[in-house]
């Protein structure tokens, strides 16, 4: 089953906590990279940080809320808040995939 998890960050611990972390994060994603399909940041219209959003792979949400729990960002106090959705793609490179 596919997620779509969606983070809000915590905009009151500045970009020092990503930066030192985001080595750490990045290898994290690259060791996860079977279930975690795709990953990056959000930003508004107006080029303000958002949080971040992730495409999963997974049997069940469970799985998906310990991967989250794993990333070296969430002890931080980075994330703010977690959304986790299950989600039917239906549309990828031009085609219909129903």
């Amino acid at each position: 089953m596919m997620y779509a998890v969606l983070f809000e960050d915590n905009l009151q611990l500045g970009t020092e906590v990503r930066q030192k972390h985001m080595p750490q994060h990045l290898a994290f994603l690259e060791r996860n990279a079977a279930q975690i399909t795709a990953a990056g940041p959000l930003r508004t219209t107006a080029n303000e940080p958002a949080g971040g959003l992730w495409i999963v792979q997974a049997d069940n949400s469970d799985a998906v809320e310990a991967l989250v729990k794993d990333d070296p960002f969430w002890p931080t106090g980075l994330r703010k808040s977690v959304r986790i959705l299950a989600w039917s793609q239906v549309f990828a490179e031009g085609k219909r995939l129903v």
